[in-house]
């Protein structure tokens, strides 16, 4: 049961960390997405629409294909949510957190609508395998093969992106102009750093790494299928308050995702009655807002506070 229980929280986790690495590169730069969980479904939704796509012209004979090509179509449609986002936030000068939550509507409609408007959208999930099952690993293998290595490749690409961004964030000189971008953009402007640039490539990157993880959750954890929709959303929700969990190390959320995903699957393995999962699923919500509360109170240190512009529009001419 044990075992199991971390199979399950390991796999689930990668959404999470997903949605994680994605926001943390994007408030890295200033700009507070609410509109993730809406990047995710469009992600999703895109990925999937490609993957049947695929599976109702090639079939299952080329499983590289069925894996790369909704992954590039996922990553681009992730892109295109973070330019509009940009366009309206940056060039437009709208309000973040209005577009956001106007986005993350936008997007769960949107992607509910493709995917149920396709009546045989199901068939993907006759190739959630090759999604989901990475390495083969015996039945009869220990402990510690099973829970750390029976997993899909998608599962290990979250944990190599949210290393590769904790390094690109804290030991390059691009990370160190993205991170003065966010701290005090009119200081990084006076410094030659472009500003909107960066604003425009850090939220593409993120919608893009969040976007990833949308696919992930229909194709691997829920086994290609796309269910009603929520449960992608309240993912994404619970990616947002990952990124104050981690105190936005991307390092931490692999470590934090996995948590979470144990707090949220928990009540499948403890036996607990229907009517309380509900209670029990709010947990990883619970634990960050303490979390957040004790970081406030008890340590003032910068390296845990956000960053100073998160939120705060920049207007070059307002300097």
């Amino acid at each position: 049961m044990l075992i199991m229980f971390l199979k399950n929280a390991i796999r689930l986790s990668a959404t999470f960390l997903y949605g994680a690495t994605g926001e943390i590169v994007i408030e890295k730069g200033g700009h507070l997405n609410l509109g993730i969980p809406g990047v995710m479904s469009i992600g999703a939704a895109a990925g999937c629409l490609t993957e049947y796509a695929l599976v109702t012209s090639i079939g299952n004979s080329s499983p590289a294909l069925l894996i790369l090509l909704p992954l590039l179509v996922t990553i681009l449609a992730g892109v295109l949510m973070g330019l509009l986002y940009c366009f309206l936030t940056v060039t437009l000068r709208a309000n973040q957190n209005v577009v956001g939550l106007a986005m993350t509507t936008f997007g769960i409609g949107l992607a509910g609508y493709l995917v149920n408007n396709e009546s045989d959208i199901y068939i993907i999930g006759s190739v959630g395998s090759v999604f989901n099952n990475m390495f083969n690993v015996p039945q009869d293998a220990n402990g510690f093969v099973q829970v750390f290595f029976s997993h899909g490749i998608l599962v290990y690409l979250a944990v190599i992106i949210a290393i590769a961004a904790q390094i690109v964030l804290s030991k390059t000189r691009l990370g160190l102009n993205l991170r003065a971008v966010g701290e005090n953009p009119a200081t990084a402007d006076a410094a030659g750093i472009n500003v909107t640039k960066y604003k425009y490539i850090s939220t593409c990157v993120g919608c893009a790494i969040s976007a990833i993880g949308g696919l992930f959750c229909i194709m691997d954890y829920m086994g290609g299928n796309w269910g009603d929709g929520y449960t992608l959303e309240g993912f994404g929700w619970l990616s947002l308050a990952l990124v104050i969990f981690t105190m936005w190390r991307p390092s931490l959320a692999i470590l934090g995702s996995i948590i979470f995903a144990g707090l949220y699957t928990f009540s499948n393995f403890a036996g607990i009655a229907a009517y309380q999962k509900d209670f029990v699923n709010i947990l990883p919500y619970a634990v960050t807002i303490v979390i957040l509360i004790l970081t406030s109170i008890f340590d003032k240190k910068k390296k845990v506070q956000p960053p100073a512009a998160l939120g705060v529009p920049y207007f070059r001419e307002e300097r």
